[in-house]
Order: structure tokens, then sequence, then C-alpha cells
């Protein structure tokens, strides 16, 4: 096993190259789908350390660093995609050390930050390359965001005999430097709600002879909020968030549909299965009341799983990060975003890390997709460490 001091000093070597990394990433922001520039940068680093690249979809790759030993084939994950949104000139404290140059673009999520400490990891494994035995294979999974690059990824990968695979989330809501790495449930899965509430339309003067979908869609809404506390598991939490509900566009003309979205978030499947099935039937019969209808569009399913941490990888990643970094460990961190990386569950046993950027002092910790983010640089060091050993403890 190689020592910690060794892991901490190879850190140390490769922390400005990360940070300058990501100010360059974090600068130059692609959208979902469009990251081309970002792949061929991602794809230019990973060559210059001998790696051989496999392309999986436009922009996104997996990169393997061969021993030339044989041994376990491990699995390390990032994304590489930004937000269409416009960055502010100030994180929450004052001037950003680094802003998009790319109007209307933004790395509003850390996927910067992740990419870099990527980088950093197959700059580090390579120089300790003739100590290891095995393969690494390093996941560049395009489109997170929207979800559009994980399905191909997975099916690329599972071929390949991967034992274990990690990736990290940066996250705003703990200290620069913590890291939670525990078992079970750590981010939450997703159901759609797509539904429009179907009435008659006809002239604002006279609602007794047409059917309002406003007062229909208001009253659903009502009833699913007595439901969702009346009728689901209190030990199981599911949340209820409606973003839209958009009906009507004159104010002398009752419309003849109004649209209702949003999205459930849970930990437990069947609890998030349980909680659409109330939502459908709340919704089908409150709009009867009203002499309405649902039509419920093909969005309304079941979406993302929970990301769930493997037992025993987390075991031994708690074990050595406690060893790497004393006193940096945070546990029972639950986050009710979604995220693609529960897909990799289908390819081997895997774990995902939180690694702390909020920095009071600096100005990080504004909510991820939010135009005020920012990370603590020196949260990097940490998300970097905890990639490495990660490899080292599972090889």
């Amino acid at each position: 096993m190689i020592d910690n001091q060794v892991i901490l000093n190879k850190v140390k070597e490769y922390n400005d190259y990360i940070i300058n990394t990501r100010h360059y990433l974090h600068e130059n922001p692609e959208l979902s789908l469009e990251e081309f520039k970002t792949s061929e940068f991602l794809q230019e680093e990973v060559r210059k350390r001998g790696l051989e690249v496999t392309m999986v979809t436009e922009t996104g790759f997996y990169a393997v660093l061969d021993t030339g030993r044989p041994g376990k084939i491990i699995g390390m994950r990032t994304d590489i995609d930004a937000l269409p949104i416009q960055e502010q000139d100030n994180n929450l404290a004052g001037k950003r050390l680094c802003k998009s140059k790319i109007d209307g673009v933004m790395h509003a999520c850390g996927h910067d930050g992740h990419m870099a400490a990527m980088l950093g990891a197959v700059n580090i494994l390579s120089d300790l390359k003739d100590s290891l035995s095995g393969k690494i294979v390093f996941i560049f999974e395009a489109a997170e965001e929207i979800g559009a690059g994980v399905k191909e990824m997975v099916a690329a990968l599972k071929p390949l005999g991967i034992s274990a695979i990690y990736g990290t989330h940066l996250a705003s809501f703990m200290e620069t430097g913590t890291i939670c790495v525990d078992a079970g449930p750590r981010m939450a899965g997703s159901a759609l709600i797509d539904m429009n509430i179907i009435g008659r339309s006809g002239h604002g003067s006279r609602p007794d002879l047409s059917i309002n979908p406003v007062f229909g869609a208001a009253q659903v809404l009502n009833a699913l909020s007595v439901a969702w506390v009346n009728q689901l598991d209190v030990n199981k939490t599911v949340t209820l968030g409606i973003t839209q509900i958009i009906g009507g566009t004159a104010n002398n003309v009752i419309p003849d549909k109004v649209y209702i979205s949003g999205s459930l978030r849970f930990f437990d499947v069947e609890a998030g299965q349980a909680a659409l099935d109330v939502l459908k039937r709340v919704s089908e019969q409150t709009a009867a009341v009203h002499n309405c209808r649902v039509e419920f569009g093909p969005n309304t399913r079941m979406g993302t799983r929970p990301v769930i941490n493997d037992d025993a990888l987390a075991a031994k990643q708690i074990e050595t990060v406690a060893s790497l970094y004393p006193g940096k460990l945070v546990h029972d961190v639950k986050w009710y975003a979604s995220e693609s990386f529960n897909r990799y569950r289908d390819v081997a046993p895997s774990l995902f890390a939180f690694v702390g950027i909020a920095n009071e002092k600096y100005g990080s910790g504004a909510e991820h997709h939010n135009d005020y983010f920012d990370l603590d640089d020196d949260a990097l060091q940490y998300s970097l460490g905890s990639t490495v050993l990660f490899a080292l403890n599972n090889l």
C-alpha cells in the first residue's frame, strides 16, 4: 500500500495544475451535448499521459490507464457539461476569482471542479503506475445535466469487467474540505409530473357555459398538498415540487386546459412509486369533481433512481479517508437532487463522494444551479486525494 504521505505530496505537487485547469474549464463552459472543445481538451490531457481514448458519444469518452500487470479494473467518473445560466460577477462575498467567458453559459454545479480533480488523478496515478496493477477506466460523461449521455456510457462499460466505480460531487452545502462517503442512499431518485387539466374554453363573461380548468387545476394542487400529508408514509420522505402552472392567454377567455409540471424526489423507490400513484389518482378524482379531466403526458413517470453507495466500498473509503484527512469526514449527508451516477450500479458496485466547497469568507456556498454559485479552490485537493485513495484501495 502506498503511504499516505506519498499521496499528500503528490496532491500538493498537482495542486496548481488542478486549480488552473478548473479556472480554464470554468471560463469556457459548454452546454449538454455541445461539449466539443471541453472534450477535446480533456482528451488532449489524458493522451499526454499515454492513455488510450475510446469515444462513446460525440463528446463523452473513456480513457484507460493500463499498468501492464494483471489485476482488478476500476472506473472513475466525472461529468463535463455546464448549464444555461448567466453568471454573476460576484459570489456571495464579492468578486469571484474566475468567470465564464461564454454569455448565458455557466459551470453552476461544480463540473469544472470534477473534471479538474479527475485530470489530477490521471496524472498522479500515471506517476504511480509502476507501483500499481490492473487497469483504471477514467469515465468522462457528457450531458449529465439532461441525462443524455449516461445510457450509452453504461452500455460501453459493461463489457470491460469493471469491479468498482467511483465518482465525486462537490457540495455547496458542506464546508470546504469536508468529505462524506457514507453507505446507502445519498442522492434522491425522481419522478416527473407532466399533466394537463382539460376543461372547455369560452367567454370570460359566462363561466357557467364553460368548464374552467383554472379552478380545476387550483383544486388539484390543493388536494395534492392535503394528500401528501395524509396518504404518504411519514417514515419515507417524498417531496412534491410543483414548478409550472400555465394556462390562458387573455383576461376574457377561459382556456381549454391548464398545464402543471414538476417532480417528486425520494430515497426509497417503492415510496416514490406509491407517491406517483397517489398523485395520479388524486389529480383525476379532483379534476372530475370540477367537470374536468386529466391528460398525463409521457413524462409523468418514474425517472432517475436514487444514488446508493455500496456498503463495502463505503466502509473501506471511510477508514482510509479518516487516516488521510483526519477530522474531515462528515456523516449522514443526503441531497435531494438527482444524479445520473445512479446508473453506474448497473455496471459495478459504486461509491459517490460529497466534498464540501462552502467558504463564507471567500463567498462560496450558494446553491447549485444558482447564478452566484462558486467553489473554493482549496476544496479541490481533498477531492483529488479522496479520488486517488479510492483507486489505491480497490485496485
